[in-house]
């Protein structure tokens, strides 16, 4: 039986999602709540792997439960839909990890290689609206008054498919072309400018540069032309700064039809295997 988990995080004290030795992960946190209740060695396997700081209110992974766990389920006579209440309740009282949905997941179903988008969301605070402590782990603080109106026309003008080698972090022989779907950015009701970016997939740091561009073109640092420029000169550049982890949240993944997920995931793998 393969479970969906629907889930969220504040990444604040998390080493990112990824499992490693002798650091907080989210996936060593949720393992091990896991393998309390169900026994056993899970492994999760996640949409979007998040670094180090980066939150997530939509994140998606499966679960392939074993024999002995599909069994220890029935016999504590505990629905899929039950799984959830009880991973969260044995990681605490006030966790900065909850699973808000388990499921029985469809035929074909791929929390990584399924997805056929990511959105994530990025909050800057600028001089309109100040500096909150309160949002400090959630919000990146930039000294200056952004122009709001110039980053959303930045944003929309890198809509595409393109090479996004100057907006990330390379990684030997990994492709660097993506299609972004949508970018934009508004203020919200206290003022904060908050960056919806969705795309098929994301390379390394890629969001967090988007961002760092975008902000430069509110400073007046760069122009929305610069950007495109800088695109299609695909070489990783420093004219702008990547920004924070903490402003970044995965906000929701998208995936197909059911009948289309089986085929989308042996898709995907295939073109991450050619990268």
């Amino acid at each position: 039986m393969r479970i969906r988990l629907d889930l969220a995080y504040d990444g604040a004290d998390f080493s990112g999602w990824a499992r490693q030795p002798g650091l907080r992960t989210v996936q060593g946190v949720l393992e091990g709540a896991v393998a309390r209740v169900l026994g056993g060695e899970p492994r999760l396997v996640v949409a979007g792997r998040t670094d180090a700081g980066v939150h997530a209110s939509g994140q998606v992974a499966h679960l392939d439960l074993d024999e002995i766990q599909h069994r220890r389920l029935d016999a504590g006579r505990g629905d899929v839909d039950q799984l959830a209440r009880k991973i969260t309740g044995v990681l605490g009282r006030s966790p900065d990890v909850v699973v808000h949905r388990t499921s029985i997941a469809p035929d074909g179903f791929d929390a990584r290689f399924s997805a056929v988008w990511r959105r994530y969301t990025y909050r800057v605070a600028d001089e309109v609206t100040g500096y909150d402590p309160l949002e400090r782990t959630r919000t990146t603080f930039v000294r200056a008054r952004l122009d709001e109106q110039a980053m959303d026309a930045a944003a929309r003008a890198l809509i595409g498919l393109h090479d996004f080698a100057a907006y990330c972090k390379p990684r030997e022989e990994a492709t660097t072309i993506r299609t972004l779907l949508d970018y934009s950015w508004r203020r919200d009701e206290t003022g904060t400018l908050v960056a919806h970016v969705r795309a098929d997939a994301f390379c390394h740091s890629m969001v967090r540069a988007l961002v760092g561009a975008c902000v430069a073109v509110g400073q007046g640092r760069l122009v929305p032309d610069d950007l495109v420029r800088l695109r299609d000169e695909a070489v990783r550049t420093s004219a702008f700064p990547v920004l924070a982890a903490h402003g970044l949240t995965l906000a929701e993944v998208g995936y197909p039809a059911e009948d289309l997920l089986a085929a989308r995931a042996d898709q995907t793998r295939a073109r991450r295997e050619l990268d």
